[in-house]
């Protein structure tokens, strides 16, 4: 998939992806991480979710990654945050107390900036890549993300051929054998989500699974 194709998403506004809520999941399984308030969080491919300042009222540090520009402005406007802004290297850093997004291409975010973090969160950041570009993204993510790190990881999975992506379909199994090598993986829950997705009883899909998934970087 090319950048341009997340652009013109945004350009067009089709962000079906997009929730208009703090994820019930985020809400429910965070506190199962058991990280201090003041633990720094990366959230890769982050949009304008809700979810960031979810986490930023929870006390933590928000450090966000995404590709669109409209996409980070949108954010900061429609959450009445005053922001302050500054290159860096390839990215702009856009940022206000307590959350802070890098806009631009996550597979040259320096590691530097988010040497800090302790946690990370992705709800449609590895379901965002299609199959043969996803492996790449988890490594870049391992790359990023510091040893002991421990994040939150919900996935969708269905038959691919009964609809096209994005969202794509990851498995269960994807996970075990993708990102075992650099996680610990804990599947936290599983369950059957079709009938709360409308575009997916239209499309006919058969089953929609989503899980939820405590991630911890191995040293």
């Amino acid at each position: 998939m090319q950048a341009s194709f997340w652009h013109e998403k945004w350009d067009a506004q089709q962000i079906g992806f997009h929730l208009d809520a703090v994820n019930p999941l985020l809400v429910r399984y965070w506190p199962q991480l058991n990280l201090e308030p003041s633990s720094r969080v990366f959230v890769p491919l982050c949009g304008k979710t809700l979810d960031m300042c979810f986490l930023a009222e929870q006390g933590h540090e928000v450090l966000g990654c995404e590709l669109n520009e409209l996409a980070v402005q949108q954010f900061y406007q429609e959450n009445n945050l005053p922001v302050t802004l500054e290159t860096i290297g390839e990215h702009q850093r856009f940022a206000t107390e307590q959350v802070t997004i890098y806009q631009g291409d996550i597979f040259t975010l320096c590691a530097d900036e988010i040497a800090a973090v302790t946690a990370f969160y992705d709800r449609a950041a590895l379901i965002a890549w299609p199959e043969e570009m996803r492996q790449a993204y988890a490594k870049r993510l391992a790359k990023l993300i510091p040893a002991s790190s421990i994040g939150l990881l919900i996935t969708l999975d269905y038959p691919q051929a009964e609809l096209n992506g994005p969202p794509f379909a990851v498995s269960d199994d994807w996970v075990n054998a993708n990102l075992s090598d650099d996680f610990e993986i804990e599947c936290l829950a599983s369950a059957d989500v079709l009938a709360d997705n409308p575009r997916f009883v239209k499309k006919q899909v058969s089953w929609l699974t989503e899980s939820v998934y405590k991630l911890t970087r191995k040293a």
